[in-house]
């Protein structure tokens, strides 16, 4: 239930709300963890700068989550030249309990279809460009 306050809407929760903004998009259904994946899955040659943009979080928060998608396996990262190439492990589990019958390859089969993100799994003497 919302009440009226100097022209701003407030819930029972004390929470107030301009009447034109919405909620949706203050947050999503994927995390920051997934949303890299999933760019780096749509572009496994993708620059941070470029990722962080893609993301619309900063090129140090990247940073962290590559680290912790390197550690979890479901990451491998591969220099080439002054680049970097990400290989995604579809078959690393998703980490929350309630997800973790799913496969990382499920995840991008979902969000980006079943051939798009499949380049972000070989291995970069088998990348062609």
């Amino acid at each position: 239930m919302f009440f009226r306050y100097n022209g701003a809407m407030t819930n029972d929760f004390g929470n107030s709300e301009r009447p034109n903004e919405t909620r949706a998009a203050t947050w999503t259904y994927l995390s920051n963890h997934s949303h890299v994946l999933i760019s780096l899955a749509h572009r496994p040659n993708a620059r941070v700068r470029d990722v962080a943009s893609q993301v619309h979080i900063t090129e140090r928060a990247v940073q962290k989550i590559l680290q912790d998608l390197e550690e979890a396996g479901v990451l491998r990262r591969y220099r080439l030249g002054r680049r970097n190439l990400y290989r995604i492990n579809p078959d690393a589990h998703l980490r929350h309990p309630i997800e973790a019958h799913c496969t990382v390859g499920e995840l991008l089969t979902f969000v980006l279809g079943p051939e798009l993100w499949k380049a972000a799994t070989r291995e970069p003497d088998e990348y062609q460009g």
